[in-house]
């Protein structure tokens, strides 16, 4: 039977996770999010040149890459994290090491469902900025927990 602090703690990365593979399919493809973003960018700055919007678009789409996989980690890491919140002890390194390869892991999966999609790429260069920002979430979660006081210093 499953404990319901287990489901508790999971179902935010498995609603994220869901969100990546509609995300992953044609609904989010450079085709579409360009009927967006090129006309915004027109509209504030109207002589802009194709070139410009193109390159805008790829540093948009790369950065929510590395934000969507920031967040996943996150999820995962509060996830394997769940039961043990609350007290202050040393940073849990085996947990954020986790969190990380699980982003990873599906950041790939994800790449390798995106090769089955007409409007899509699987890129190995996509996976390099996921697990960049699946490693930048790891780092967060450490960065403000430290600025909270809730990791202590291993030395005694």
């Amino acid at each position: 039977m499953v404990r319901s602090g287990v489901i508790k703690w999971w179902w935010p990365a498995i609603v994220w996770m869901t969100a990546i593979f509609i995300g992953s399919t044609d609904v989010l493809s450079a085709q579409h999010t360009s009927r967006i973003i090129g006309p915004l960018l027109r509209w504030l700055v109207p002589d802009i040149s194709p070139e410009v919007i193109g390159a805008i678009q790829w540093v948009i789409r790369k950065t929510g890459h590395a934000v969507e996989y920031a967040v996943l980690a996150s999820l995962f890491w509060f996830a394997l994290n769940g039961s043990r919140r609350g007290t202050v002890r040393i940073w849990p390194v085996q947990l954020a090491w986790a969190a990380w390869l699980l982003a990873s892991l599906y950041a790939l999966s994800d790449e390798f469902h995106q090769s089955f999609v007409g409007s899509r790429q699987g890129q190995v260069g996509d996976v390099l900025i996921d697990s960049f920002g699946a490693a930048a979430g790891v780092i967060l979660i450490w960065w403000v927990g430290r600025f909270r006081g809730r990791w202590r210093d291993p030395t005694p």
